[in-house]
């Protein structure tokens, strides 16, 4: 039962990153410009987000050594906020790379409710990205399906709005680069791109 369980979870998992064969998910990788691979934004379309509200998601267990980080300022207006982005894991899990970090308003408040997804409806991080700068490619995150209403595999966002010292640990997961990368750049809505991060 459990073995059956295990490989149910496993193929859901690979579907959304693309990798079953005759199987296209929401997630997986893209060619990318050589001004995105180099951690420049640049403009790709991306996969159809979820347009409806999705589901509370609670992050894999977190590691709480910081790999990248830095502070940014976010929003305008009474949104304005300082935070504090903390990577603390890009580990790779077979074919599959699950990314942890943490967000920790430092001044203000900072908007995470549909901050980092794909649209005003998108209360998930489902616009994070991977960017393989050797490879020229964008990995979006995974779903957990092949049809439109596929949802995310990662943290949803609805109604964090955080104060001062409030933090919230958030995680996506992503198809993984081929095993010769070693270093790949993050891109997050809000916080911009993360360089060189280390691949565990």
């Amino acid at each position: 039962m459990r073995k059956t369980f295990a490989l149910a979870v496993t193929a859901i998992v690979l579907a959304g990153c693309g990798m079953l064969p005759g199987r296209q998910g929401g997630g997986g990788e893209e060619r990318q410009s050589q001004a995105a691979a180099e951690g420049q934004p640049a403009s790709t379309s991306a996969s159809a987000a979820p347009t409806g509200q999705a589901p509370e998601r609670s992050a894999p267990p977190q590691d709480t050594a910081v790999i990248a980080g830095r502070e940014v300022k976010v929003g305008a207006g009474d949104m304005y906020g300082k935070a504090r982005v903390d990577i603390t894991a890009l580990r790779r899990q077979g074919r599959t790379l699950s990314l942890n970090w943490t967000v920790t308003a430092t001044e203000g408040k900072v908007n995470l409710h549909n901050g980092l997804g794909g649209g005003p409806l998108d209360f998930t991080v489902s616009a994070v990205s991977l960017i393989d700068p050797v490879n020229a490619k964008r990995y979006r995150v995974a779903r957990n399906g092949t049809g439109q209403g596929a949802e995310c595999v990662c943290s949803g966002t609805q109604g964090q709005f955080l104060e001062p010292e409030e933090a919230s640990t958030l995680y996506a997961v992503f198809a993984a680069p081929p095993a010769d990368v070693t270093k790949i750049n993050i891109e997050m809505p809000m916080f911009g791109v993360f360089t060189d991060v280390p691949i565990s």
